[in-house]
């Protein structure tokens, strides 16, 4: 199965669409979205095109495609209008050799690892910036943000197909991999 994930829309409905462009051309099976896909938050900027009433009518269209955490931003309302479950703080993925612990990132991090054994992936969002790095055996990956990339980053994704990770622009330019 090939998992498109990306994380952090904060709904912008421009990079969304997109998002799902690219979706359709990586001809992935299912979307892993790692949280904040609609308010900008606080911290943050408006993005390009804030619509967040479009980002839902595009998400919605993939309903059946898509497993989702819950990110910071993420409320009560949001998943009064979302048709699938966005209020998880986590979910587990298993692949053929290691255990995916995917979250947002806001409370389960590189300086907070949830309970995992060597091997296993914490695979996150919430900082905006791409991430592949090992901390005590743990694989810990970021995607990074859809529409607002931070720490000179690009908007971007990543795929995941049989132990390999392949971070991407939105442009579908290859920027990292890493095959376990």
């Amino acid at each position: 199965m090939k998992w498109f994930i990306a994380s952090d829309i904060h709904g912008s409905a421009f990079y969304c669409r997109i998002m799902l462009q690219q979706f359709i051309s990586e001809q992935c099976d299912r979307i892993l979205l790692l949280g904040d896909l609609l308010y900008h938050g606080p911290r943050n900027n408006l993005p390009e095109e804030y619509a967040p009433k479009k980002v839902i009518a595009m998400l919605s269209e993939y309903a059946r495609d898509i497993l989702c955490v819950r990110g910071n931003c993420e409320a009560e309302v949001d998943q009064m209008v979302l048709p699938f479950p966005v209020m998880a703080d986590y979910a587990l993925l298993e692949t053929k050799e290691h255990l995916v612990f995917a979250t947002h990132g806001h409370i389960f991090n590189e300086s907070h690892i949830p309970p995992l054994h060597k091997g296993d992936i914490l695979l996150h969002g919430h900082t905006h910036v791409p991430l592949c790095t090992e901390k005590e055996g743990i694989h810990i990956l970021n995607p990074g943000s859809v529409s607002i990339p931070k720490g000179n980053s690009w908007h971007g994704y990543m795929t995941m197909e049989d132990g390999s990770f392949i971070w991407k622009d939105l442009q579908g330019n290859e920027k990292m991999q890493l095959n376990l």
